[in-house]
């Protein structure tokens, strides 16, 4: 048995899956699913993210979070979360830079959501007891201010694609052909859609939108920041993003499901928009500017100051965070806050 073999006898007794469900068994199936079982990061895994590509991208997520704690007038006690924390290293270079600002670390109340056991473990292991776990962000005692962190947790956010057909709009799910074999097909849209042109795609994640709402209302009642970081759209947009990575390349999303990662664009207009409603703040940089207005540069040269043989990795890694042709522009860092404040780099000029 294989997951493959487990959709496609759920395909055959019940119908199609959207995309969304056919995103969520790859990821999350308890017996076969991508990160229940074998997540793979870093550069002999399938991907890196940039907590990975270098220590300067954690630490400045943890002079944010400091310097916002600063900002919020140093409340006695907070929730640090990061959600989606990977193998921890983000976290760990996070509390690293946060011991710069008395005080920061002895009022956080510091927890990582995570469902994947394997990186749980992975966690458990660079963090020790630093840190506590929840399977999901109600699991997270509330009542104080909370300072959240996600990496590249959206585009992991299942969403369903739509194709503007000649006729009108359709769904795209996922079937079988006459050979027993996982492929795209196309059924009537459910959904009310706006017009747009013949072969538009448009992916709509009610989980993304789900999470937002739910940072969204926590954040307008207790106080507090969520920095979400990650490769996506800033303005309304059609496109079929769904990608597979294995080993770094890019393979069919249905040739081996449960095998590979699964990811869509982050859609930071409607995840704004789900936690302006639930009555947060929201604003959106690009991940260069973020990482310019908190000291990218600065701390580069730092590196290559005290290491100055490290200096054309320095370059490489620096470039990799902030470069055009990188991560630079296509990820970006959405901020949701309370409405009484504004968060560090996010103030407007």
């Amino acid at each position: 048995m294989s997951l493959h073999d487990k959709l496609a006898a759920q395909i055959a007794q019940t119908g199609p899956l959207t995309v969304a469900q056919y995103m969520t068994a790859c990821l999350h199936d308890p017996e076969f699913g991508y990160y229940a079982t074998r997540p793979a990061l870093g550069e002999g895994g399938d991907f890196v993210t940039a907590p990975l590509v270098s220590q300067m991208f954690g630490e400045l997520i943890g002079v944010w979070a400091a310097s916002a704690w600063r900002l919020m007038g140093e409340p006695e006690r907070f929730v640090l979360v990061e959600m989606g924390p990977g193998d921890g290293t983000l976290m760990d270079d996070l509390l690293r830079a946060g011991r710069a600002l008395p005080g920061f670390l002895e009022a956080a109340d510091v927890w990582l959501v995570e469902t994947s056991g394997p990186l749980a473990a992975l966690q458990a292991e660079k963090l020790g007891d630093r840190v506590r776990w929840a399977k999901s962000l109600d699991e997270v005692p509330g009542g104080e201010p909370m300072l959240l962190v996600a990496n590249e947790l959206l585009d992991c956010l299942p969403a369903r694609q739509f194709v503007r057909a000649a006729t009108g709009w359709t769904e795209q799910v996922v079937g079988l052909d006459r050979h027993g074999a996982l492929t795209f097909g196309r059924v009537p849209a459910p959904l009310a859609l706006p017009d747009a042109r013949e072969g538009a795609v448009l992916e709509v994640s009610a989980p993304q939108e789900a999470l937002a709402a739910a940072l969204g209302e926590r954040l307008a009642l207790d106080g507090g920041a969520a920095l979400l970081i990650d490769y996506g759209r800033d303005q309304p947009g059609f496109g079929d993003t769904l990608q597979a990575l294995s080993r770094h390349e890019k393979v069919d999303p249905l040739a081996r499901p449960g095998e590979a990662d699964l990811t869509v664009w982050a859609d930071f207009p409607a995840v704004m928009a789900a936690a302006e409603r639930a009555g947060a703040a929201a604003a959106v940089l690009t991940q260069a500017a973020f990482l310019a207005r908190m000291g990218v540069g600065e701390r580069a040269e730092a590196l290559v100051r005290a290491r100055p043989d490290k200096a054309p990795l320095v370059g490489r890694q620096l470039h990799r965070l902030v470069g055009g042709d990188q991560m630079g522009e296509l990820f970006k860092a959405c901020c949701l806050y309370s409405p009484d404040w504004v968060p560090p780099a996010f103030e407007t000029e």
